[in-house]
């Protein structure tokens, strides 16, 4: 994650225990752990590494139990099924719940979710505007949402 992601989640910081998946939760240059100490975390991705409790495809995941909190940092833009992957923390979220996301916005450069160099052949890419994730909120059930450009990046915090 990179350092202007990471600031995003730091603003929404909480040392409260709460219940939270976070989809796409290998920790390759930090994670969003850190923001939330006393979390009971549930960290989901498609390969095993630090911060992967569950290596799985999100979209068809089930949690034993609703949650407070469901976090995706620099996941979406990478995935096809973008807007399956938003419906599904929707799911999950207890009444009140919060989703907390990052990605990349227009302008961003291309990049792979590997290791965030070049493309590799067959791998996708989109960037994501605040319009298309607040499309994507409101259709999967999400109010309260709050989108924000900064730079290349895009930002939501939305409630279930």
């Amino acid at each position: 994650m990179h350092h202007e992601a990471y600031e995003f989640l730091r603003q929404h910081a909480t040392t409260d225990v709460l219940t939270v998946i976070e989809i796409g939760s290998r920790n390759v240059n930090g994670t969003a752990r850190d923001h939330f100490p006393n979390a009971i975390w549930t960290g989901l991705d498609l390969y095993e590494g630090p911060c992967v409790d569950v290596v799985c495809d999100a979209e068809s995941w089930s949690p034993p139990s609703l949650v407070d909190l469901v976090v995706c940092c620099e996941v979406l833009e990478h995935a096809r099924n973008w807007r399956d992957l938003i419906d599904a923390a929707e799911r999950w979220l207890k009444p009140g719940g919060r989703f907390l996301m990052t990605c990349a916005g227009p302008g961003r450069i291309m990049h792979s979710h590997i290791d965030g160099l070049e493309l590799r052949p067959g791998e996708y890419y989109t960037n994501l505007s605040e319009v298309d994730i607040c499309l994507a909120c409101l259709s999967a059930g999400l109010h309260h949402i709050r989108t924000t450009q900064c730079g290349n990046d895009t930002y939501a915090i939305a409630r279930k």
